[in-house]
């Protein structure tokens, strides 16, 4: 055994003291420009400020945002991992607060075109991570592809983004839709952007409410509101997170807070009998002493 490979095995076996599995979430929405990537980002750093290990999956695999966002330029990416070039721990850049960020591709139609099969390689590409966790956040893409589908489903929570608009409300009933009828998944939790204040993101969840009790069988939890900020924007022209250059803006205010809701999130123990391909790596490393399968 390698010199690195060994630190990364005592590493993992440091923390086998500690039954907390990691904790998997999908940010999502339906609808592309609702705020996803910059949501997922900044929670990241928000969460990694506050003492937890996180990793930051770029899911959008056609079209990623993420290096773009916090203007990093990694050498390699997920297109890479599924050529066989490397393996998936090759690839992890860290980012801002130390966030472990995995790449994609942008630009690359074939990365937003992948099979069942292919999505399924790449997931269980996890199995083979050395990396311990607290919380590991997904940016997936827009609309209601495979790829969002497969990612959704292999998650502990799905936060769907929401805006106050005709289009956003239809494209997050759609994919919430989806999952349920096709795929039996009954919880969802919703996230209201870019709302003027805490009433108009109220108001937005309760129209999502109407809709989804009338024809669907779900549970929807409200987590809060967003503001719309110009500080997001001067903070995007700078390729920053808008928790890091202006933590006292509204935005950042508000999802620093986010973080710390999340963390009270129950964890799971069991995966839920899907394409658990985070939960069932991070569950097997726990009760396994801390090796990898």
């Amino acid at each position: 055994m390698d010199e690195k490979c060994y630190d990364q095995a005592e590493g993992l076996r440091k923390r086998m003291h500690d039954p907390k599995s990691t904790q998997v979430i999908a940010i999502t929405g339906g609808k592309g420009g609702v705020g996803k990537t910059n949501i997922s980002v900044n929670l990241s750093i928000a969460l990694a400020r506050q003492g937890q290990s996180v990793m930051l999956l770029d899911a959008d695999l056609g079209l990623a945002n993420v290096d773009v966002l916090l203007g990093i330029h990694p050498e390699y990416n997920i297109a890479d991992v599924l050529k066989g070039n490397c393996a998936l721990d090759d690839i992890i850049v860290e980012g801002p607060a130390g966030v472990k960020i995995i790449p994609s591709a942008s630009g690359l139609q074939k990365m937003s075109e992948l099979s069942t099969r292919e999505h399924a390689t790449l997931i269980q590409a996890f199995n083979h991570l050395t990396v311990s966790l607290d919380t590991l956040i997904v940016d997936t893409a827009a609309g209601i592809s495979d790829a969002v589908v497969s990612f959704s489903r292999a998650s502990h929570e799905v936060v769907v983004v929401v805006c106050d608009e005709p289009t956003s409300i239809t494209d997050a009933y759609a994919l919430i839709k989806l999952l349920s009828t096709e795929y039996d998944m009954r919880r969802f939790r919703i996230l209201a952007n870019m709302v003027k204040n805490s009433q108009q993101g109220e108001q937005l969840f309760e129209k999502m409410i109407a809709v989804t009790d009338r024809f669907l069988d779900v549970m929807l939890q409200y987590v809060g509101a967003l503001p719309f900020d110009p500080y997001i924007r001067r903070a995007v022209q700078k390729q920053k997170a808008v928790v890091e250059v202006y933590p006292r803006s509204e935005a950042a205010v508000a999802l620093t807070t986010l973080a710390q809701q999340i963390q009270q999130w129950q964890t799971p123990n069991v995966a839920n009998g899907q394409t658990e391909f985070f939960v069932e790596r991070l569950i097997r490393q726990h009760s396994m002493g801390g090796a990898i399968a």
